[in-house]
């Protein structure tokens, strides 16, 4: 909610919001496209499904005391935010399916949660083990 402590910044953040909004056409496409992707290929893969309903939540623009404009936000937010999460969440399921290493040791990089189950970078022992079995 740091954009009521800047009420100065008010002329900023009407010109900035055709930019925000437009990203809805590419959320859209990504939603759309990611779905198909999650409905065909987790079916071949045999990955079960990610539940939708835990990722993507609107329901802040049911507050009465919210005024229009701040409903539409929170509708865009639940929205994009959640689509951004779920996809997130798709492509780690895809990851761990199809490679299961983690990344080189960088102090810099921020690891998914997903990445804990992974076998450790150069580690070829651990993967000839997966690999042969």
């Amino acid at each position: 909610m740091n954009s009521k402590q800047h009420k100065v910044r008010l002329i900023y953040h009407i010109l900035v919001m055709p930019l925000i909004y437009s990203l809805i056409i590419p959320v859209f496409i990504l939603d759309f496209w990611v779905e198909i992707y999650h409905r065909i290929c987790f079916v071949a893969y045999d990955i079960p499904y990610v539940k939708r309903s835990k990722y993507i939540k609107i329901d802040r623009h049911k507050l009465s005391y919210l005024q229009f404009y701040e409903k539409l936000n929170c509708v865009y937010c639940g929205y994009a935010n959640g689509v951004l999460h779920y996809t997130s969440v798709i492509a780690g399921e895809t990851e761990k399916y199809w490679c299961g290493i983690k990344h080189k040791s960088d102090a810099e990089f921020v690891s998914p949660p997903h990445h804990d189950e992974f076998i450790d970078y150069g580690d070829e022992e651990a993967y000839r083990r997966i690999v042969n079995n």
